[in-house]
């Protein structure tokens, strides 16, 4: 079969791969449909993450069909579509118990892509498959179900969830590429007063606010001073930072006001300078954080129920065989306007961005 194979930093290839097959009894091998290209695979080609060795196959998000499984696998069987989250968990030890998934103790958490081969191939093997895969309903289409691998319950779970966001409160994300901009999504479940789009792209700033940015600001202009205009000098009460670099974190704390949160969710591969001379009077609230998907289901009910705008994200879509071409496009997406993109699924063609 073909991978995309990670060679070191600023190396890369789709070429031949040896097929995955069951290692464990507990593993499922899925013939891979559709995948999608997250931001931290692009910090695990610049060399942010260090940790990935060379040679092995990239991406964590994807939805396929299952055709083997170990003999201990008892929620699914082949012929299934699952999807395949970015967080695999071994179900005994205690964070798992705790649906701490993330910091699974058992062989588990983001193994996919970073210490084990992952998504973007044409199969994968999925450790821990009965809590690892999802069976998505039959209403959800691919396309719509692989964003729920990875950027929704990321999104929801370490910005919102963890920023606390409640009704009437107001929230400024800071970043709309994908992460952010379904933090702003899903951020309006908890029916906040206003929601405020940072970033630098006037496309991405567009797309904020068809996700439900009641303002939006450049982050190049004071956007700080806005946030203070809105809320009469107090500040946001939740900022989400969804960059990963150290003046964003920065800005986030300038833009919090007293007692409120700041949801980190961007991955940092720079040390960033934490102001506790400014901060430690303020009862602030700083939280990080790797995804658990533990909401994996309630957010593929609400996917099926129409709740969520998956396919809004969606910018460009390739066949799988034109990975690097895809790689490109997502990484160069201040010139070509990407938001996310999705290779494979049923269309297999190049669709380009549209800022209509």
């Amino acid at each position: 079969m073909k991978g995309y194979v990670f060679h070191g930093p600023g190396q890369s290839a789709w070429e031949e791969v040896p097929d995955p097959d069951v290692k464990e009894p507990t593993d499922a091998v899925v013939r891979v449909d559709t995948v999608t290209i997250c931001g931290t695979d692009l910090h695990i080609l610049k060399g942010d993450v260090p940790e990935v060795r060379p040679g092995t196959v990239l991406g964590h998000e994807a939805v396929g069909e299952v055709v083997e499984v170990g003999a201990d696998v008892r929620t699914v069987r082949p012929g299934d579509r699952v999807l395949v989250s970015c967080i695999t968990a071994c179900g005994r030890c205690r964070y798992c118990r705790e649906a701490m998934y993330s910091q699974c103790l058992g062989g588990g958490g983001w193994i996919l892509g970073h210490f084990i081969d992952g998504t973007q191939a044409e199969f994968v093997r999925v450790p821990f498959a009965d809590l690892s895969v999802h069976v998505p309903p039959a209403t959800v289409a691919s396309a719509d179900a692989v964003l729920l691998a990875d950027i929704f319950p990321t999104a929801y779970e370490v910005g919102v969830l963890n920023g606390r966001v409640r009704p009437g409160d107001t929230v400024a994300v800071v970043g709309a590429g994908p992460i952010g901009l379904a933090a702003i999504a899903t951020a309006h479940l908890f029916a906040p007063e206003r929601v405020i789009a940072v970033d630098m792209a006037p496309a991405r700033l567009e797309a904020a606010r068809r996700l439900g940015a009641e303002a939006v600001a450049d982050a190049r202009e004071a956007p700080e001073q806005l946030v203070a205009d809105l809320t009469g000098g107090l500040g946001a009460d939740v900022v989400v930072e969804a960059v990963g670099v150290p003046e964003t974190f920065e800005m986030c704390t300038r833009m919090v006001r007293p007692g409120g949160h700041v949801a980190n969710v961007g991955v940092h591969g720079r040390p960033t300078t934490l102001h506790l001379e400014e901060l430690w009077i303020k009862n602030v609230t700083i939280t990080t954080g790797l995804v658990d998907t533990r909401s994996t289901p309630t957010l593929l009910k609400m996917a099926a129920a129409g709740r969520l705008p998956t396919s809004q994200l969606v910018t460009h879509t390739f066949p799988l065989e034109r990975m690097e071409e895809a790689y490109d496009v997502f990484a160069h997406a201040a010139e070509t306007g990407a938001l996310k993109v999705v290779l494979g699924g049923p269309q297999h063609e190049v669709v380009p961005v549209t800022t209509d």
